[in-house]
């Protein structure tokens, strides 16, 4: 699928799309791993499949924390999973320069909620006519988005995604906000709901966030109840060894039914 043809599908909004995949790049053969997996069963239940990692994970609670491959091993990765599983992808870009070259590679440029406010780079991920993820900061309203959102299209690119993630409430917890939903829908773009960094606990595990994974198919089940277009999801094969965010994950081998259940949900609110 192209990105011209993933933006219409998006736009269109008759099927459920998910955004998926490891949070952190580790090896080719995971990312092929994970994104055959979800390809196989995304295709079988009709879901619209875009997979996720990252490259870099520039925002890691600890300073001795793995962060990932880097700009350049990273993006090959990622195109050697398009090229050998055939799907479109999605990475984090952190500094403008970071946009432009994975722009040559990837079909959707993601922007970190903690980047959210950062004009140069919302602007340079815009202006490369990629579709840009935009992820709600944890400190933001779901209102102060639609500035956010026209520091982007002012680039003349109105392919944007907003994505809520939860809201900061005291420390090391977030809580969901499904008003969030239609209000950022209000602004003419599609909504994303990140169900594994809603149950995130950032910090809560001293020097690296903890989470609850248990909750995340229940708050991807009530965004989906509050009309959200498309779910945002981190998965691995074995969560407790993921080098990040693995105790928000869905497992792998939990994903086929999961969303199997969710598609349930997303046709009975259509």
């Amino acid at each position: 699928m192209t990105s011209s043809a993933l933006w219409k599908s998006l736009k269109k909004q008759e099927r459920l799309f998910l955004i998926s995949g490891p949070c952190v790049i580790e090896s080719e053969a995971v990312c092929i791993k994970i994104a055959r997996s979800l390809k196989r069963s995304c295709a079988a239940l009709g879901i619209t499949y875009v997979f996720k990692a990252s490259f870099d994970k520039a925002n890691r609670t600890s300073p001795n924390a793995k962060r990932g491959p880097g700009v350049d091993a990273g993006l090959g990765i990622l195109a050697a999973v398009r090229d050998k599983v055939g799907v479109p992808l999605v990475t984090d870009v952190h500094t403008e320069q970071q946009a432009e070259q994975a722009a040559a590679v990837v079909d959707v440029l993601q922007i970190p909620a903690f980047l959210c406010r950062q004009t140069d780079l919302v602007t340079a991920a815009a202006s490369t006519g990629k579709i840009v993820n935009i992820k709600k900061g944890q400190f933001l309203s779901p209102n102060e988005m639609q500035q956010v959102s026209v520091k982007a299209t002012n680039s003349g690119n109105k392919k944007i995604i907003l994505t809520e993630r939860g809201s900061s409430f005291g420390y090391n917890n977030l809580v969901a906000d499904m008003r969030s939903i239609p209000i950022m829908q209000s602004f003419g773009y599609p909504v994303v709901f990140d169900a594994t960094h809603s149950v995130q606990l950032p910090g809560a595990g001293g020097d690296r966030s903890s989470g609850e994974g248990e909750f995340a198919p229940v708050l991807a089940k009530a965004a989906l109840a509050a009309g959200v277009n498309g779910l945002f999801i981190e998965t691995h094969p074995e969560p407790s060894k993921s080098p990040s965010d693995g105790a928000n994950m869905i497992p792998l081998a939990r994903m086929r039914a999961t969303l199997k259940r969710l598609v349930k949900v997303f046709d009975a609110v259509r």
